[in-house]
Formats: C-alpha cells, sequence, structure tokens
C-alpha cells in the first residue's frame, strides 16, 4: 500500500486529567446514608412550617406577607448581621493568629479564655451590659460613674459580637493549625514582607474557616432571640418568637420562620458561590511540617493589651456580674439542684457533640470528595436545620411524636432523652460540618490515592490517613457543638424527659422572674463544665500548633 492511500491511525483519546480532591466512581452507600438521613431529619421540622404557613387562605397570606413590618424586619435583620460578621472577624483574625502563631505568653490560658464567651448565654450576656449603664447600673453602684445604657442597635450588636467572636475564632484556628508553613516560606523567600505573606498567601487559604465561622455566626444571629428582645430591637427572630409565646398568629409566625429560612438559604447559596472551583491542599504528597513560631518583639505588649481587652469585655464583667449575684444567694438551698443541672446537661450535651461530629464527617466528605448537585444539597440542607428556629424545630418533633405508639412515645420523650440528644445532633450540625469541611479542603487527597494504591480500603485509608489530617477540625466541631448544647433553650423545654432540668433551664426560669441570685450559680456552673470541656479537647494542640 503506498504511503499516499494509507489509513491515518485511529486517534488516541485524550483524558483530561482527574480534578484533585475529587472521586470519578460513585459514592459508596455507607458515606450517602448518614448526609441522607440527616436530611430526612432537617424536612421534619420544615414540612411542619409548610404546614402551619399554608393553613390561610389566599386573602389572609397576601395580608400577611405584602406588610411594611416585614421589609423593617428584614432590614434591621440584614443590618444587625452584617455588623456582627465585621466585629467578629476584625476581633477572631488577631486573636487567632496570635494564640497560633505568635511566641505570645500563656497562650494556652488566651486560647481557652477566649472561647469561653460561647458559655455564657446570650441573654445573659445581653443583661450583663444593661446591669452594668444606667443611673441605677452596677457601674454608678460601684464607682459613682454613670455609663449610658446600652439598648436597640447598639446594644445588640455588642452583645451578639462578644458573645459570638469564638466561633469565628475557632473556625479560624482550626485553618490556621493545619496550614502548610512551606507556602509562606516560599512566599518570603520570592521576597514579599511578612504583611503581604498574610494577605496574600495566608488569608487566601482561610477563606473555608472564614466562611465556616461566617455562616455559623450569621445563622446565630437572625435566629437569636434572647439577645434582641432584651436589647428592644425588632428582627425576624424577635417577631417569630412573639408571634407563637404570645399566641398572637401562629401562621403568621409560620410565614416569619420561612422567611428566615429564605434569608439563611441565601447566605448558604453566597457562601456556595465563593467557595466553588477553590482547591487550597498541596499538590505532592508531602506531609505538613511544624510551624514556625513568630517573635513579636516590640508588639509582644500591644497583643497582650488587645486579647486583655477582649477578654475583660466578652468573659471578666459577665463573670464578675455573676459571681456578685452568686455571692448573694443561698448555696446550700441550691446544691441539691446544682448537682443534678449538671449530670442533666452533661448527659445530653456529650452524646450531642459525639452524635453531631459523627454525623458531619460524611456529610463533609461526600461534599468535598464526592461533589455534586446532590451532595452539595446533602450538605446545605445541614444549615438549613441550623437556621430553622429552635421553637419550631421543637414543635414540629412534638407534633411527629404524637403519632407514635404510646410505649415508644414514653420511651423516646417521657423517660430517656433521646428525642432531645436527635434534636441537638441535628440543630447543631452545622456547627460540626464547617471545621470538618475546613479540614478536607487542606488535606491532599494524593495522601488518600497513595494509600489506596497500596491496597487499602476506603475505610482504612480515612481512619489511618485522612482522620489524623481531620483532627484539629473535629476537636473545634465537638467543642462547638457541646458548648451550644449547653446553652440550648426552646428545645430542652419542649423535649425534655419528665423531670430532666439543665443548667440552662434553671438560669431562664430564675432570670425570667428576676430571681439573679439563683441563676448566676447555674450560670457559672455552665462556664466552669465548658471551661473544663474545652481544655480537655483544646490539649492537643501542643503536638500540632
Amino acid at each position: 500500500m503506498s504511503p499516499a492511500t494509507a489509513t491515518p491511525p485511529a486517534p488516541v483519546p485524550v483524558v483530561a486529567p482527574p480534578v484533585a480532591g475529587r472521586t470519578s466512581s460513585p459514592p459508596p452507600w455507607y458515606l450517602v446514608l448518614p448526609p441522607l438521613l440527616c436530611g430526612l431529619g432537617v424536612a421534619i421540622p420544615l414540612g411542619y412550617l409548610a404546614m402551619r404557613a399554608f393553613a390561610a387562605d389566599p386573602g389572609e397570606l397576601a395580608e400577611l406577607l405584602l406588610r411594611w413590618r416585614n421589609v423593617s424586619l428584614l432590614a434591621n435583620t440584614l443590618l444587625l448581621t452584617v455588623a456582627v460578621l465585621a466585629v467578629t472577624v476584625a476581633l477572631a483574625l488577631p486573636a487567632a493568629w496570635l494564640t497560633v502563631r505568635a511566641d505570645l505568653p500563656a497562650r494556652g490560658f488566651f486560647t481557652l479564655a477566649l472561647v469561653m464567651p460561647l458559655a455564657v448565654p446570650g441573654y445573659l450576656m445581653a443583661y450583663t451590659l444593661l446591669a452594668i449603664g444606667g443611673n441605677y447600673g452596677a457601674l454608678a453602684q460601684l464607682t459613682g460613674i454613670t455609663a449610658p445604657r446600652l439598648s436597640g442597635f447598639v446594644g445588640a450588636l455588642v452583645a451578639l459580637s462578644l458573645y459570638n467572636f469564638p466561633y469565628m475564632l475557632l473556625n479560624l484556628r482550626a485553618g490556621l493549625i493545619t496550614l502548610d508553613p512551606a507556602m509562606e516560606e516560599s512566599a518570603r523567600g520570592l521576597g514579599l514582607r511578612p504583611v503581604a505573606v498574610f494577605y496574600r498567601v495566608v488569608l487566601p487559604h482561610l477563606r473555608p474557616a472564614l466562611l465556616a465561622g461566617s455562616l455559623i455566626v450569621g445563622l446565630h444571629v437572625i435566629t437569636d432571640f434572647g439577645v434582641v428582645s432584651l436589647m428592644g430591637y425588632e428582627t425576624f427572630s424577635y417577631a417569630l418568637y412573639a408571634q407563637y409565646t404570645a399566641g398572637m398568629n401562629p401562621v403568621y409566625g409560620a410565614w416569619i420562620a420561612l422567611m428566615l429560612l429564605a434569608l439563611a438559604a441565601a447566605f448558604i447559596a453566597i457562601e456556595i458561590a465563593l467557595l466553588r472551583g477553590l482547591r487550597l491542599h498541596r499538590t505532592g504528597a508531602t506531609t505538613t511540617r511544624r510551624q514556625r513560631t513568630v517573635a513579636l518583639g516590640a508588639w509582644k505588649a500591644p497583643a497582650l493589651a488587645l486579647l486583655t481587652l477582649i477578654l475583660l469585655a466578652a468573659v471578666a464583667v459577665p463573670v464578675a456580674t455573676m459571681s456578685y449575684w452568686a455571692s448573694r444567694a443561698d448555696l446550700a438551698a441550691l446544691a441539691p439542684r446544682l448537682g443534678s443541672a449538671v449530670v442533666d446537661s452533661l448527659a445530653v450535651s456529650i452524646p450531642a457533640a459525639v452524635t453531631a461530629t459523627l454525623l458531619a464527617m460524611p456529610v463533609a466528605f461526600l461534599a468535598r470528595r464526592y461533589p455534586s448537585k446532590r451532595s452539595l444539597a446533602l450538605e446545605r440542607v445541614s444549615y438549613l436545620g441550623y437556621a430553622t428556629p429552635s421553637l419550631a424545630f421543637a414543635l414540629a418533633l412534638v407534633v411527629a411524636g404524637v403519632y407514635l405508639p404510646d410505649g415508644a412515645y414514653r420511651w423516646l420523650y417521657q423517660e430517656l432523652p433521646v428525642v432531645l440528644v436527635y434534636a441537638y445532633s441535628l440543630h447543631f450540625l452545622a456547627e460540626a460540618v464547617g471545621p470538618v469541611r475546613a479540614g478536607l479542603y487542606q488535606a491532599t487527597p494524593k495522601l488518600e490515592e497513595a494509600s489506596r494504591s497500596l491496597g487499602h480500603s476506603q475505610i482504612a485509608t480515612f481512619v489511618r490517613v485522612t482522620l489524623p489530617l481531620l483532627r484539629s477540625g473535629l476537636v473545634v466541631a465537638m467543642a462547638l457543638v457541646f458548648l451550644s448544647a449547653m446553652k440550648e433553650l426552646p428545645l430542652t423545654f419542649l423535649l425534655s424527659p419528665l423531670g430532666f432540668d439543665t443548667l440552662a433551664t434553671n438560669i431562664w426560669s430564675h432570670t425570667r422572674e428576676a430571681m439573679y441570685a439563683e441563676a448566676a450559680p447555674f450560670a457559672l456552673l455552665i462556664m466552669l463544665v465548658s471551661a473544663a470541656f474545652v481544655a480537655v479537647l483544646l490539649s492537643h494542640e501542643r503536638h500540632e500548633a
């Protein structure tokens, strides 16, 4: 055959290389099942809200929705959320860097102390700020100095910022601990100054942690009731609880809850857009080296002053106020209830923290390693469970329990706190997903691929390779859920078994009756128990930082 008539060779198909961090094969069933069950659990309160919202006729629905009050509530909610996010980032970012990277004296103390505002219930933080100012406030009585009483938008901003910035702090610390220092060293080798290295290398790699913390803080602000009600600042959550607790209009309350969920869905959509296509792990299969401690030099004193000022405002003032009231309480009479409340609180908070973290691992792993519309949707459903107002979440589970057999209802609702742990785990699941997902963004899949190429199964690879890389994120996830469960009120009130009384319910019942001396010992115990729990969880960081 002549060259002119020779048959040309068949074209060689070009196969695009797989995207790092993604797996082309379908996910195994044991990864899909937990997120699917979480999605079904979150669907229960959503179905309840939809049933209540569409119970009215079209004319009433139009009147309920087309109200100028709804626009005012939306504007107030958005303004407060954006302002709180700005303040929490401004507080948490330098605090996280100083407690992870700098040669700061007493780093362990500051790490633990800066997390403690999470153990102070939001309504107590608001009450503390209200009790300080004014003509008859604590400051005026102790020093004779009359300070203006914080209330309205400013009061809500200060209280929510001091109360929520540890959410951002824990996420940023987890991101900094797992960040490979080789990238910063390479940037410095190219001639970049330390400030430029931070903004061009460190900060972009903290984007998943920043977004995870922002989403948690934002969702918490839009669903908070205690702070905004005490400060007299009307948001969606304030109006929602007014409708339910005053029995004014349950249908309108359901629509307010759906508006809250729509706002949460918008936050989630923004986060998805900002994370789309983001890959931050190393391209090689090398392990992360120990991070270098930065000498502060002349900046050590200002750094200590900054962290001390934050602690004074967020921890010392609430603790001093509660200690003052506790000194006026009859501790001998309260001792039996204090011990019982500690046991009941731990009996639900620890299982909820472990359960939520275990559920968060397959949810985050499925979305990160097997990205698709379905896996991402399952991950985002967990945030809708967090955004669902806890009162509506609890009422939905109460309604669902009516259809259970009497024996099952007594066991689940009246004898053991099974339903309460279930509600905590699903409602606070989003707090656990964020830190785990942030760890997966920086855990290179090359190590997992190398392990599987050596014949290890996917489960063995996860346990031996991936899980150690996620340790910091798992610690943060457990701490966040534990602290949130310790002070949760609506879920506890409606779903607790008979005779079950936690520290949070005792605080609220006494505070509502203006019995501040009786409430203070329970509040101090929440802080002490939470401090001990977080100290144990964070003790491993000395091996990683």
